[in-house]
């Protein structure tokens, strides 16, 4: 459902490579923990799949949909969650939703039955009338999942969707992941939380100094590397690109 071929983009007038020559493919049913220490090139990527940013070289596809050529078509199938929950908080949450389903042209019936289900799932649903800036943090990024989730997209793209979270939150959001992906829905996300990556995820790609180093299941990726667990392999795999650059 996602597909991404020999990607690239720079910063500095070309001086510094974020994302260097990625291709990678996400299928259907499928959680993809995309991994990598910060400044790696994940929320480059993310930003390039989801067309926030244009590549300088390369292809992204998302459910048969090109980004460059068909964007608005392609926007259609993606949830997405950034790493900063940004919304705005001159608005009600209940208007925020309202304002992201008009965008998405959810039917009436369609947005408030999924706007009440959600709500409640995250315990909102007291807070939903009020202005967005009396919200804490959780309850932001709360609001910023509902909204990418509320046009029922295939493809959820998720940049560090649990930073905020209290347990039982980021609890029932690991469950929508799965039940998502059980359905033939895809998940793209990336998280700095390795245990949760190694539990949750199908397969796993680990991005360092904007390259793809390492992509598996967790069995294939312990086989490859003598690893029991996905911090010692990825802290493994990080130390030994940093060698090699020294």
């Amino acid at each position: 459902m996602i597909k991404l071929e020999s990607l690239s983009k720079a910063y500095a007038k070309g001086k510094v490579r974020a994302v260097d020559n990625l291709s990678l493919r996400v299928k259907r049913g499928e959680i993809y923990g995309f991994l990598g220490p910060n400044g790696a090139g994940k929320t480059t990527t993310i930003k390039m799949i989801c067309g926030i940013l244009s590549p300088d070289e390369g292809n992204v596809t998302v459910n048969g949909y090109d980004i460059g050529k068909t964007p608005v078509e392609a926007k259609r199938q993606i949830g997405f969650v950034p790493d900063a929950a940004t919304v705005y908080d001159r608005l009600s949450g209940i208007e925020y939703l309202n304002f992201l389903a008009d965008v998405y042209q959810v039917p009436s019936d369609d947005r408030q039955r999924r706007a009440c289900e959600y709500l409640a799932l995250f315990e909102l649903e007291d807070a939903a009338g009020s202005l967005i800036r009396s919200y804490s943090r959780g309850m932001r990024q709360k609001l910023t999942i509902i909204g990418a989730l509320l046009h029922d997209p295939a493809v959820w793209i998720l940049d560090e969707p649990m930073t905020g979270l209290d347990p039982k939150s980021a609890h029932q959001l690991k469950l929508l992941m799965r039940a998502h992906c059980d359905k033939g829905n895809t998940v793209f996300f990336s998280t700095h939380v390795l245990e949760v990556a190694e539990k949750l995820c199908d397969r796993i790609g680990i991005i360092n100094r904007s390259k793809l180093i390492a992509e598996g299941t967790m069995d294939e990726l312990r086989q490859s590397h003598m690893r029991e667990t996905l911090e010692e392999l990825f802290l493994q795999l990080t130390d030994d690109e940093e060698a090699a650059e020294a």
